[in-house]
């Protein structure tokens, strides 16, 4: 089958932002989404960036097409903060990260519509799982027949994005041992996780082909990988990163992946051949990522050679600073070496359970408080 890919002539960039929302009392999810956006929606001047999903505890705020890290991070300030002030007269407040510490799937809504209701059908017990949100960032390519090469790349990349954005270490009421659960929980679902590393755009068509002729999938934006090209929008979207509670984290690691791919898709452009890992080695580089976060010890290459994710972090953040300034992101890229300086979001999760004697509505307080704060 053919899919035309509408490429983007400027490496534009979009942002999606999964939030929750809590009650501000017992700190537990609230199914309150619509009538959140009841209140909230007449109040945005932009209501198409403010989204439901699947579950009715979590709205998703969206940029429009942005050609700056700092335009897509201006535009959701505009729309969380309209939110959260709505959320602040239903008793709701917003929490950015992987995962709830502490709620119980089965006191969870599913939002309305035909869609939602045929992946629980399909996904049953793993699907009511989901109480997870991510970040999800849109990047435009050019050439379609560039969008794998920049995707296979781009793999190289993941334990350094999955680290730094870690945010779900606790699942009903337990540490996982993990610094990000949600990663291998979402995973579960069929056609999520890690991509095939396909070379070529006729290799991608002859897989969507298979998924819908054999019912995988009905739609291709049903192919939930980690990673993956989105053709109708002409951008690649990178589904890495675990919920974010700060503009600032959530600007530095929009800032990240901006470089990564404009600059893979340079290099492609340029005849460069680039280096690619075998999937067993970018499967272990996932897992090691999300089980020990900042602490990961990842490999590198083919060649099996390893290095700590923050000392290769450091170079990485070196080598695409010029890519950041023509992209006008150095300020928001610089910011991506705080968060090893300051801890990622799951370590100060843990900080705080360990201050409060395991104390989780204390958690909820700290994510919800670190959000609000970055809004001001």
């Amino acid at each position: 089958m053919r899919i035309d890919f509408h490429g983007s002539p400027e490496p534009t960039l979009g942002v999606e932002w999964e939030l929750a929302l809590v009650d501000r009392e017992s700190r537990d999810l609230a199914n309150a989404a619509a009538d959140l956006f009841a209140l909230a929606g007449p109040r945005l001047d932009h209501p198409e960036r403010l989204h439901q999903e699947l579950l009715r505890n979590t709205v998703e705020a969206v940029t429009g097409i942005c050609h700056t890290v700092d335009e897509a991070m201006d535009q959701l300030r505009g729309t969380v903060d309209v939110v959260a002030r709505a959320g602040d007269e239903l008793g709701v407040d917003l929490f950015g990260a992987g995962a709830h510490p502490f709620a119980s799937w089965s006191a969870q809504q599913i939002t309305e519509g035909h869609r939602y209701e045929e992946l629980i059908n399909r996904t049953q017990w793993w699907g009511r799982q989901m109480l997870i949100w991510g970040v999800h960032v849109h990047v435009g390519l050019p050439e379609r027949e560039r969008v794998m090469p920049v995707l296979t790349g781009l793999l190289n990349s993941y334990p350094h994005l999955l680290a730094l954005s870690a945010s779900s270490p606790v699942w009903a009421g337990q540490d996982t041992g993990y610094a990000s659960n949600r990663a291998l929980m979402f995973q579960q679902l069929p056609t999520a996780g890690l991509p095939f590393q396909f070379q070529r755009w006729s290799e991608f068509e002859a897989f969507a082909h298979d998924q819908l002729v054999t019912g995988v999938i009905d739609e291709l934006d049903e192919v939930r990988w980690d990673i993956r090209p989105a053709p109708r929008l002409g951008t690649l979207e990178t589904r890495v990163c675990d919920g974010v509670s700060t503009l600032d984290e959530l600007g530095a690691l929009t800032a990240l992946v901006h470089c990564l791919v404009v600059d893979l898709d340079a290099r492609v452009a340029a005849g460069e051949s680039i280096s690619t890992m075998p999937p067993w080695h970018v499967q272990e580089n996932k897992w090691r990522a999300a089980r020990y976060g900042l602490d990961a010890i990842i490999i590198l290459d083919g060649d099996s050679r390893e290095r700590l994710v923050t000392d290769d972090l450091a170079d990485l953040l070196e080598r695409l600073e010029p890519v950041a300034r023509r992209l006008g992101c150095a300020d928001e890229l610089r910011r991506v070496a705080d968060i090893p300086t300051r801890g990622a979001s799951y370590q100060r999760q843990r900080a705080v359970a360990h201050e409060s004697g395991g104390d989780l509505v204390a958690v909820v307080d700290s994510v919800v408080t670190e959000l609000r704060s970055s809004l001001a």
